[in-house]
């Protein structure tokens, strides 16, 4: 049974699909709040993957303190329950500090994992998924169900040994979230979240957000995607490592490596973010309490001008319950 007496934290959270416009809206946001910005994005964590993730720059992360970028090489294991504890900590030192945390990012199952809700819909990975289909090609699917066995003992003994699909399916929410299925069912209903969260949800007509994807990625490539993606592999970072699994770096890794053409990469790009963001407006629709901001139809000011009261008000129930 959830705690319903336990004194919840005040948080803004700032979701969209991609290239909606999250970082500019919630940078200006900051500024008016005296906030810190908390990123809550699944591959902003890893230093050196820069252009692609569209990280903003030293100079903006100078001026307002921005947290969870650059934690974790990207060959490092970096799960949903290792941001759930790091932004928790970060939301407390902020508080300590007397400023607003503002998470800002589009990866639904980390906002999930964070407020206790992840058991409720625990998040697929097509990259992950491929990696595990791959390992299952190579190792056999006993030795996958032998790892299952020492990470996850009780979903292990519910699973066929010659069962592929449940499987990986385990294992997956396992690389993802860094716990296993079976804990968060156990254990997320219990806890309850300790943060109360106020949504602010930005959209755009899907034609409009389409054309600014493809703005943005073609901008990317120009300004330094391939060199990135070069250089990583450089280093000897592995092209099946998952930080360089998901959209874009996968692509880019096919034209490096000399399997596809720079325009079939672009194009590739552009595809799967727009896929991506489907995925993302899937999850995020269902988060609430949320105020929603069409900016087809508001600009930033305005949008701005109405929901700072909104803001101030839920930051001042510090301490409600």
């Amino acid at each position: 049974m959830k705690n319903s007496h336990v004194k919840k934290t005040p948080v803004i959270a700032i979701i969209g699909p991609t290239a909606v416009g999250k970082t500019k809206f919630s940078l200006e946001l900051a500024r008016n709040l005296n906030a810190e910005l908390i990123s809550v994005d699944s591959r902003q964590v890893y230093r050196y993957l820069d252009v692609g993730t569209d990280k903003v720059s030293p100079e903006i992360r100078h001026e307002i303190l921005h947290h969870l970028i650059d934690v974790a090489d990207p060959d490092q294991v970096y799960s949903a329950a290792d941001f759930a504890s790091q932004a928790a900590d970060a939301i407390d030192r902020i508080r300590k500090r007397n400023r607003a945390p503002l998470l800002i990012g589009g990866t639904p199952f980390y906002y999930k994992a964070l407020c206790g809700t992840l058991s409720e819909d625990l998040p697929k990975d097509p990259a992950v998924r491929k990696i595990l289909e791959e390992e299952i090609n190579e190792r056999g699917l006993a030795e996958l169900h032998i790892e299952l066995r020492a990470v996850d003992p009780a979903a292990a003994e519910k699973i066929h040994p010659n069962d592929p699909v449940r499987t990986m399916r385990a294992l997956e929410i396992y690389r993802i979230t860094g716990r296993p299925a079976t804990w968060w069912y156990e254990n997320q209903a219990k806890m309850g979240s300790p943060f109360d969260i106020l949504y602010i949800g930005l959209i755009r007509e899907r034609s409009n957000l389409y054309k600014n994807i493809a703005a943005r990625v073609r901008e990317q490539f120009s300004n330094g995607y391939p060199e990135e993606v070069e250089w990583l592999l450089a280093q000897g970072y592995s092209p099946a490592l998952p930080a360089l699994q998901g959209f874009g770096y996968r692509e880019l890794v096919r034209y490096v490596k000399g399997n596809c053409s720079y325009e079939e990469a672009l194009e590739g790009d552009i595809r799967s973010t727009k896929a991506f963001s489907r995925r993302q407006m899937t999850w995020f629709k269902h988060f609430e309490p949320a105020l929603w901001y069409d900016f087809d139809k508001y600009k930033m000011y305005e949008a701005m001008e109405d929901v700072l009261p909104y803001c101030i008000r839920h930051l001042e129930q510090e301490g409600k319950e």
